[in-house]
């Protein structure tokens, strides 16, 4: 199985930081007459992130977009002899202008896709399939990469399934070799023939089993790997790319989602594209993994390398490669993940590079056609979605936020051994004034309801999480949560009721639970997630379907990656008790839930209250717009009481 590829080298105009950089390589420069130097360039997680733009926040940015990573391959390109540009998987979904190419303008024989036509005008030599690839349904995907003017493989998709995976019929080409011609030291040219092999992770046919089911299956990454890669060698591949869509992770046994150290053990493999975990390697976050030299940028002693997401990063080995006899082998390599941007000590952004005219140029009309989608009512909300009050009473904004997790969650869950949990989901205010001042606040009228409000209910690009925790510990996130409120005096007036050094994006509220907050008691934990008061106790009443919940009863939480991970010290939320890490950002879901819902109503169904105290109240700060929902809050005693600091508006709570 062979594929002659043309390696177009595109002339695109473009500079890093403001200056032409051309540099020769030390493996170029030292190249031997039987050695050749060979660069290859990895794009992985695109997500359809063609233009530096977030369509969420309807603006600009100066941290994704291929049209910018295009700068960084072009550099490479004028500094190297021998390159290739190869892209890891995930380029179908993961931004609004996907979502329009699917669920508006469709995709039918002979179309192009965006991403496609993008990576066409780079000239890409090859891909593989991510997971997000099979979002959209098989037919949607086929058609997509039909497009392609350059292979697409993926070994471990399988349509019909045979004795080993060799003889299995796959969704698409397992692997293929490159025939190119490098130059070497001495400036003779020869043949090299390159295996590219691809790899998804098995869990798609749980992520997308609506899509999947009795269409496809999976095999193991590494059985398939086993398999494959001697008929490569058989085929006369000289050197073996992997290209793994599969994060870097420890772990033994069939189905790993994260594989690709694992991959790197089989023989024959001599270099490693990952992706999957939107991360970067070679980089500190892979430090003490066994098997794993950040140093060296090796995975089991192979060149490995992971370019981060959305055009983050292009990834990039440099390898040495030696001919002997009439085989080649890498001598010498070295890896690095080179930034679009970079971040500065004060947390501002400055952009390295410039974007490729002629990569924004191929995808300008489409672009110009998804920032009028994401403008336009992809759904209505019967209710007005805004966070005066998220703080002081259960909220339309976060109420939104949870009825989304937990419909993608228990979906999530069908199949799995946690299907008879109960679910509950976990959701924070991100937009509740504080340091963001008076005008800090979610507020999107009831009517229709378009993609970049979503922005405004979802501040942060946080995946989908799924926890599994007991009573005991629901309850002590609960009271984790309720740290957000000073202690008050009861029968006393007007005491202040938010904590200041407590931030709204930690005071999850949790629905599909009932239960009440005692502010006469203390915190149990401090604003940073300290036990302070190991005997307190201000969730009361804490009930599931009308009956107390017990320590030891079991429950699923629909959360996010940061909480799930241990992002602000919630009791039952500390990496340990994840039982599922979605391939979808929040966002993402919110967005599906409106589509599919069309009308959602998102009133506040008022699963949680303070406890009366007789006599009492507090004063709470928030805009002055607040005031034009003043009605909506049937179960609390409130009123206007003045004007608070900085802009802001005060009122009075009767507890």
């Amino acid at each position: 199985m062979t594929c002659k590829h043309i390696n177009r080298r595109h002339f695109l105009a473009g500079t890093i930081a403001g200056t032409s950089l051309i540099a020769l390589h030390p493996f170029s420069a030292r190249a031997a007459a039987n050695q050749a130097h060979l660069r290859i360039m990895e794009t992985t997680d695109l997500h359809v992130h063609v233009y530096p733009y977030d369509y969420y926040s309807d603006k600009p940015v100066d941290t994704v977009g291929l049209a910018r990573t295009a700068t960084l391959i072009k550099q490479v390109r004028d500094e190297a002899t021998n390159s290739m540009l190869i892209d890891n998987g995930d380029f179908l979904q993961g931004n609004p202008m996907g979502d329009y190419i699917a669920y508006e303008r469709g995709m039918k024989d002979g179309d192009m896709h965006p991403i496609i036509m993008a990576m066409n005008t780079l000239g890409f030599e090859a891909s593989t399939l991510g997971n997000h690839e099979f979002n959209y349904g098989l037919d949607f995907l086929m058609k997509s990469v039909a497009g392609a003017e350059f292979p697409v493989v993926s070994a471990n998709v399988v349509l019909e399934r045979g004795a080993a995976p060799r003889d299995d019929k796959t969704l698409l080409k397992p692997w293929v070799i490159v025939d190119k011609t490098v130059t070497d030291g001495s400036g003779t040219d020869h043949a090299i023939r390159i295996g590219l092999i691809g790899f998804v992770p098995p869990q798609i046919m749980n992520w997308d089993r609506r899509h999947l089911e009795g269409n496809v299956s999976t095999r193991d990454i590494v059985e398939a790997a086993q398999s494959f890669v001697p008929v490569m060698k058989e085929a006369g591949a000289d050197i073996i790319i992997a290209l793994s869509h599969s994060g870097i992770a420890a772990g033994q046994g069939d189905g790993l989602e994260n594989a690709s150290l694992q991959l790197a053990g089989v023989d024959g493999i001599d270099a490693i594209l990952t992706g999957h975990q939107h991360l970067v390697f070679p980089s500190d976050r892979f430090e003490g993994l066994a098997g794993v030299d950040t140093n060296a940028g090796t995975l089991q002693g192979k060149p490995a390398v992971m370019g981060g997401f959305w055009g983050s990063h292009m990834g990039l080995l440099d390898l040495m490669l030696e001919r002997d006899g009439n085989s080649w082998r890498i001598a010498a390599h070295t890896v690095q993940a080179r930034p679009i941007a970079q971040r500065n000590k004060d947390r501002s952004i400055t952009p390295l590079v410039e974007s490729q005219q002629a990569v924004l140029d191929s995808v300008a009309q489409i672009h110009k056609e998804t920032l009028e989608y994401i403008r336009r009512p992809v759904g209505k909300t019967t209710a007005p979605l805004y966070s005066y009050f998220a703080l002081v009473a259960d909220d339309p904004s976060v109420q939104i936020v949870s009825a989304a997790q937990s419909w993608y969650i228990r979906d999530m869950m069908k199949g799995t051994p946690y299907e008879s949990l109960p679910i509950l989901s976990a959701a924070a205010p991100f937009k509740a004034g504080g340091r963001g001042g008076p005008e800090y606040f979610t507020d999107v009228p009831a009517g229709a309801i378009a993609i970049k409000n979503v922005a405004d209910l979802y501040l942060y690009p946080n995946t989908a999480r799924a926890v599994k925790v007991t009573g005991a510990q629901l309850k002590n996130w609960l009271e984790r949560s309720a740290g957000m409120f000073n202690q008050v005096t009861p029968g006393q007036q007007d005491q202040v009721l938010l904590n200041p050094d407590f931030p709204s994006y930690n005071f999850d509220v949790i629905d599909g639970v009932t239960y009440g907050i005692d502010l006469s008691q203390p915190s149990k934990y401090a604003p940073k997630g300290d036990l302070i008061n190991p005997d307190a106790n201000r969730i009361t009443d804490l009930e599931y379907e009308g009956k107390p919940v017990t320590p030891d009863q079991e429950f699923i939480i629909a959360t996010n990656n940061y909480r799930a991970g241990g992002g602000g010290h919630f009791p039952g939320a500390d990496g340990s008790t994840t039982v599922f890490e979605a391939p979808d950002t929040n966002r993402d879901v919110i967005v599906r839930y409106i589509v599919e819902k069309g009308t959602i109503n998102p009133t506040a169904d008022d699963n949680w209250h303070f406890v009366p105290l007789p006599g009492t109240s507090v004063l709470f700060d928030t805009g002055p717009k607040a005031i034009n929902y003043l009605a909506d809050l049937k179960g609390l005693k409130i009123e206007p009481a003045g004007d608070g600091p900085d802009g802001f508006a005060r009122f009075r709570i009767d507890l």
